[in-house]
């Protein structure tokens, strides 16, 4: 695929996401970042694609198909609209592997799924990281515990991926409150 193919491929892949989460949300909650109500849930699914695209150390081909299926990660879970019509078996195939009915159940499940997937979801949970000053302390822990385990299994795997830095860097427990 030449630069401009990826560049016009991209343009559209980016329309189909925001037109997923803008106009077909599951409920009008799901339109928006719940923490905010503000920021378009789209955002989430971009940072994702784009962070991952970023990560030239991968082969080509799996940037391809990785930015595609952080982009539509959540389209299948989260809005009524499905994925665009031509996408690729493998795409869909790892979309359907990022697909968990709960944070419990991916925490558990995601071990069982490719190491692809696992690398996919890193970028999902450095993501909520990013953006997760709404996070219980409780909450935050475990997620940062998650994520340090993802980091941990994708630099085994992949290296010291750009995104295995970021979620070290951020990856931080908060300290219990005692007046909590």
């Amino acid at each position: 695929m030449s630069p401009e193919e990826l560049a016009s491929n991209l343009a559209r892949n980016i329309a189909h996401t925001i037109r997923a989460h803008s106009n077909f949300p599951l409920s009008p909650k799901d339109a928006v970042r719940f923490h905010d109500d503000l920021t378009p849930y789209a955002v989430h699914p971009i940072w994702c694609a784009m962070t991952f695209l970023t990560e030239t150390a991968l082969p080509a081909d799996f940037r391809i198909a990785g930015y595609q299926a952080l982009l539509w990660h959540d389209v299948l879970e989260d809005t009524t609209l499905l994925l665009p019509d031509g996408v690729s078996r493998e795409v869909q195939a790892l979309v359907q592997e990022m697909t968990f009915e709960s944070f419990a159940e991916e925490q558990e499940e995601i071990w069982r799924r490719s190491e692809n997937a696992q690398l996919l979801k890193l970028y999902d949970k450095v993501s909520n990281l990013l953006d997760g000053a709404w996070m219980s302390d409780s909450k935050w822990n475990s997620y940062v515990a998650y994520t340090n385990r993802l980091a941990s299994s994708a630099s085994e795997r992949f290296g010291e991926l750009n995104i295995v830095r970021i979620a070290r860097a951020i990856s931080i427990p908060r300290p219990p409150n005692p007046a909590a």
